[in-house]
């Protein structure tokens, strides 16, 4: 029993990232669609494909890989906040990963966004991940 998906969400993508894979699997849900839809708007991933094969589906993610270095386009996936400690930030109190560098991906009552975009509309939500 799986009791936190997004933690295994980003695990996936870490050790895909590790193994240097081109595509990974990952079971869908909602959550994790829009986490996906906000890494590949922000160029950390190539491209993303979601497929309704059982009655969950999955997401195929393509990764982004840097040609000459061979290097990932996501150093680091942080999970911020977890099902036994919620982490919540006001619109005031928004944090930034590596000093603007990086993105915080946050669950608000307008959808999942970076904390950029909260911070330009205004609005606080749980800070579910940090991606540099």
């Amino acid at each position: 029993m799986m009791t936190d998906p997004i933690a295994d969400y980003l695990t996936r993508l870490r050790n895909a990232i590790k193994a240097r894979h081109r595509i990974v699997e990952i079971p869908a849900s909602k959550l994790k669609k829009e986490i996906t839809r906000v890494l590949y708007e922000k160029g950390y991933i190539q491209s993303y494909k979601f497929e309704d094969t059982n009655v969950q589906g999955t997401i195929k993610v393509a990764l982004k890989y840097n040609p000459e270095t061979r290097e990932s386009a996501i150093l680091s996936l942080q999970r911020v906040s977890r099902p036994g400690l919620r982490k919540y930030a006001a619109a005031d109190e928004l944090p930034r990963v590596l000093n603007g560098l990086g993105i915080a991906i946050l669950s608000t009552s307008k959808g999942v966004m970076t904390e950029k975009e909260a911070r330009k509309d205004n609005i606080g939500g749980e800070v579910l991940c940090y991606v540099y």
